[in-house]
């Protein structure tokens, strides 16, 4: 597990620059942690290091914001909104290989995750980020890196953003999603 200490929102878009470097096509970044704790900084500093250069901002009300001013695809989810549980996964046999097993693991999900076919993007030919991806574990293929981000509760502005193992990926699933306050 590696962690890294953002003392501004600088550092932490600085952070998602560094971190596009070790990212291709086909990955996908999935962010937790609660309100202003960085993780739209992050993929700020993500998509300029994809080499785009769109103005990033949440897509909190929007689901979705799409980059393709770059190299690669930049697909940028908010599921911070999102709440109506219904089936949102292709049936397994829509797709091929290693994408089917993924597919079978999904569960129950999202209707407005339906409506945006999240398997495209995730199976695709762009980068996906995911901010808030900890509401809805089980849509969130297997091969995902998970990023937490923590604020410390002093008034600093120090950002506490540790890469997680698969091992608490497999774990957030078993457990279902966490309720946010």
């Amino acid at each position: 597990m590696a962690t890294f200490i953002s003392n501004s929102p600088d550092e932490t878009e600085s952070f998602g620059r560094q971190f596009a470097g070790n990212v291709k096509p086909g990955d996908v970044i999935a962010l937790t942690g609660g309100l202003g704790s960085g993780k739209t900084q992050f993929v700020k500093g993500l998509v300029a290091g994809l080499g785009s250069a769109a103005e990033v901002t949440s897509p909190t009300f929007t689901l979705i914001h799409e980059y393709t001013d770059g190299p690669v695809p930049i697909y940028h989810f908010d599921f911070f909104r999102l709440e109506d549980r219904q089936r949102s996964r292709r049936e397994p046999s829509d797709v091929d290989g290693k994408a089917r097993e993924d597919l079978r693991a999904g569960t129950r999900a999202n209707q407005s995750a339906e409506r945006l076919g999240l398997d495209d993007y995730f199976f695709g030919d762009g980068v996906s980020a995911i901010e808030w991806a900890d509401k809805f574990p089980e849509l969130i293929p297997k091969h995902a890196q998970w990023i937490s981000f923590a604020a410390k509760t002093d008034a600093s502005n120090t950002r506490i953003i540790t890469e997680e193992p698969n091992a608490i990926r497999e774990s957030r699933i078993a457990s279902g999603p966490e309720t946010k306050k």
